[in-house]
C-alpha cells in the first residue's frame, strides 16, 4: 500500500509535514529493509550456487565429456528459447505489479495478476510450439544433423515450465514478497537438485532430457506454492483492460528481452574475439575470471533487483522520492561491495587456486579489471532503474544498445593490443562509459544527482580500488599483497560503521551488536 505524500500542503492542514527526526527515523527503516533484503536474497543466491556447483560436480562424474557437452547444449537452448518466447514479461511483469500494488488498488491488483498469469501460460505454450515444430532445425543448426530432433522437442516440456514459474515469480517480487521469494530461489534449486540428478545416475546421457525437465518442474512447483499464499481478490477483467496491461507488459518486457539478447551476444561475441585472436584456452581463462569476477557483486545486485526494483517503480512519480531511494541503494551496495571487491583483488592467485588450479594462473589480471569493473556496476546499476521504473523503454533500448556498441568495439581493439588481459580492460571500459551515461540519463528524467554520503562512500572506495590494483603493477608482489589485506579490514570497518549508523541499533542482529559497539 502506497505512503500519501503531503509534500504539498499548508502547515495549517490536518497532517503536517514530517519532521526532521521522523524523516531520519523513516530513512533508518529504509536503510533496515535495504540491509534484510540483501541479506535474504543473498542468502538465498549462496545456497542457489553452492547446490548448482554440487549438481554440475554430480552431472561431469556421472556424465562422459560428450554427456556433459549435452546437457550443457540442452540447458542453453532451453535458456535462449524462455529468452526469445518470454519477451520480457517476468521483468515487466515486477513493475506492472508494483505499480499496481503502489496504488492501493485492490481491483487493479487483482486484473494485473490475472493478465500476468494469462500471457506467462500463453508465452510458454509459444515457446513450447516453437521447439516442437522447429526441433528438426534446431537440432540441424545446433548439432550438424536432425539425431537429436526428439530429444529437443521434449525440451519444449522445460521451456512451458519455466516461463509459468517466471510469471509467477514476477508476482511474488512485485509483491514484494521478499521472503517467499528468496525461499522460492532457495527451495527450487534444492529440490530440482534431489530430482534431478537420479535421472543421470540411473540412465547416463538418456536422462538429461528429463532431468532438464524435472529442474523446470520443481521450480515451477516452488514459485506456485509461494504464490499461492497472496492473497489477491478475483475480478472480471473486460477485453479493453486485459488489451491495455498486456500492451503494457509487451512493450516494457521486448526492451528487457533485448537487453537480455544485448547481454548474452556481448559475452557470446568476446569469447568468440578471445578464441580468434588468442586462442581456446584463453578462453577458458576469461570464462573462470567472468565467473569469480561477478560472484560476489552478484548478491548485491540480485537483491537489488529484488527488492529496490519494485519498491522504486511505487515511487516513479515521485522524482524527490525516487533519487532519494537510489541514493540509499547505491549507498548500501558500495558498502557491501567495496571491501569484497578489494579482497578480490588482493587475494586474487589464492581464490584462483583454491577454486580451478594453479594452471588457471593467466586468469588473475583478468581477474583483476573484472573487479574494477564490477564496483562501477555497482553505482550504475541503482541509476538504471529509474528509467525501468518510469517506463521509458525507448531509452532503455537505447541506452543499452550503445553499451552493447561500446562493449564489442573496445573488446575488439583491446584483445587485438593487449592479448587476454584487454578482455578484462573492455569491460572495465565498458562500465566507465555506461555509469556516465547512465547518470547523463537520469539526471535529465528526474533531476538526479549523487548524495553528500554517496560522494563520499564512492570517493572512498573509487580510490581505496584503484590504489590496490595500481599496488600490483607498480610495488613487488608482498608488499602490495601486504597493503590490499589492509585495505581490505580497514574497509570493512569503514562499512560496518557505516551500516551501524544507518540503521537502528535494535535491528542489528544481537551477535553483531557487540562488534558494533565496538567499532
Amino acid at each position: 500500500m502506497a505512503t500519501v505524500q503531503c509534500d504539498n500542503l499548508p502547515v495549517s492542514s490536518l497532517e503536517a509535514a514530517p519532521t526532521k527526526a521522523q524523516t531520519a527515523t523513516q530513512e533508518k527503516s529504509t536503510y533496515g529493509q535495504i540491509l534484510k533484503s540483501s541479506a535474504l536474497v543473498g542468502g538465498s543466491s549462496i545456497l542457489n550456487i553452492a547446490v548448482g556447483i554440487v549438481r554440475t560436480k554430480a552431472m561431469a562424474l556421472l556424465l562422459e565429456p560428450s554427456g556433459f557437452g549435452l546437457f550443457g547444449l540442452y540447458a542453453s537452448l532451453i535458456n535462449l528459447t524462455q529468452t526469445l518466447a518470454g519477451m520480457g514479461v517476468n521483468s515487466s511483469g515486477v513493475r506492472q505489479i508494483a505499480e499496481a500494488a503502489g496504488s492501493g488498488d485492490v481491483e487493479r491488483i487483482g486484473q494485473t495478476a490475472a493478465v500476468l498469469r494469462r500471457v506467462s501460460l500463453f508465452l510458454g505454450l509459444l515457446g513450447a510450439a516453437f521447439l516442437i515444430v522447429f526441433a528438426r532445425q534446431v537440432s540441424a543448426i545446433t548439432f550438424g544433423s536432425r539425431d537429436h530432433a526428439s530429444d529437443i522437442a521434449f525440451l519444449s516440456i522445460a521451456v512451458f515450465l519455466t516461463l509459468v514459474s517466471l510469471g509467477q515469480g514476477a508476482l511474488i517480487q512485485g509483491m514484494r514478497r521478499i521472503g517467499d521469494f528468496a525461499k522460492m530461489n532457495a527451495v527450487g534449486p534444492v529440490t530440482a537438485a534431489a530430482c534431478s540428478i537420479p535421472f543421470v545416475y540411473f540412465w547416463h546421457a538418456k536422462g538429461v532430457v528429463p532431468a532438464l525437465i524435472a529442474v523446470a518442474a520443481m521450480t515451477l512447483a516452488a514459485s506456485w506454492w509461494y504464490s499461492r499464499k497472496i492473497d489477491i481478490p478475483r475480478f472480471s477483467t473486460s477485453l479493453p483492460a486485459m488489451a491495455r496491461e498486456t500492451s503494457a507488459l509487451l512493450k516494457l518486457g521486448f526492451a528487457f528481452m533485448s537487453s537480455g539478447l544485448m547481454t548474452m551476444g556481448v559475452a557470446y561475441v568476446v569469447r568468440i574475439v578471445i578464441l580468434r585472436q588468442v586462442g581456446i584456452e584463453a578462453t577458458g581463462l576469461y570464462q573462470s575470471a567472468w565467473a569469480l569476477g561477478g560472484l560476489y557483486v552478484g548478491f548485491i545486485l540480485q537483491a537489488m533487483a529484488a527488492d529496490f526494483y519494485p519498491r522504486l517503480t511505487a515511487k516513479a512519480d515521485d522524482n524527490t522520492e525516487c533519487n532519494r531511494l537510489v541514493n540509499e541503494q547505491a549507498q548500501v551496495g558500495l558498502l557491501l561491495a567495496g571491501p569484497g571487491v578489494i579482497a578480490t583483488i588482493t587475494l586474487a592467485p589464492v581464490v584462483i587456486s583454491l577454486l580451478y588450479s594453479a594452471r588457471f594462473a593467466g586468469a588473475v589480471p583478468i581477474l583483476r579489471w573484472i573487479c574494477l569493473g564490477t564496483i562501477l556496476q555497482v553505482i550504475s546499476w541503482p541509476m538504471g532503474f529509474i528509467i525501468v521504473a518510469k517506463a521509458r523503454q525507448n531509452i532503455f533500448f537505447w541506452c543499452e544498445m550503445a553499451w552493447t556498441v561500446v562493449s564489442l568495439a573496445l573488446a575488439w581493439v583491446c584483445v587485438g593490443t593487449f592479448g587476454l588481459v584487454g578482455a578484462g580492460i573492455a569491460f572495465c571500459g565498458s562500465y566507465i562509459f555506461h555509469a556516465f551515461l547512465i547518470y547523463a540519463v537520469v539526471h535529465s528524467l528526474s533531476g538526479f544527482e549523487w548524495s553528500a554520503a554517496n560522494r563520499k562512500t564512492g570517493f572512498f572506495f573509487l580510490a581505496t580500488v584503484t590504489a590496490v590494483f595500481c599496488g600490483f603493477y607498480i610495488l613487488p608482489f608482498w608488499i602490495a599483497v601486504v597493503i590490499g589485506i589492509v585495505a581490505a579490514a580497514f574497509g570493512s570497518m569503514y562499512s560496518l560503521r557505516e551500516l551501524a549508523g544507518l540503521v537502528s541499533y535494535e535491528r542489528i542482529p544481537a551477535p553483531l551488536r557487540k562488534v558494533v559497539a565496538y567499532f
